[in-house]
């Protein structure tokens, strides 16, 4: 029996099955994508998905911020009305 096994040449995706989205920054909390970013990312080609994952640790300071708690979530649904 042969040991040879079809690979691809291709980027792995950074997906950490951690799949929550913050509702600020629009990003998955796991894997840093946009949701357009995780939808597309099949069809991508390898310099696209070479680019994002680039681009990721830049993205996880958007994550770091505080939103305000309780707090900021009252003040938020105050200014609606």
């Amino acid at each position: 029996m042969t040991k040879d096994v079809w690979t691809r040449d291709e980027v792995e995706s950074p997906c950490v099955k951690i799949c929550v989205v913050h509702p600020e920054a629009r990003i998955c909390t796991g894997c840093l994508r946009s949701i357009d970013e995780i939808a597309q990312w099949s069809r991508l080609s390898p310099e696209d998905r070479r680019r994002i994952m680039a681009e990721l640790p830049t993205r996880a300071p958007l994550l770091a911020k505080r939103r305000g708690g309780r707090r900021a979530r009252l003040d938020r649904a105050a200014a609606k009305d």
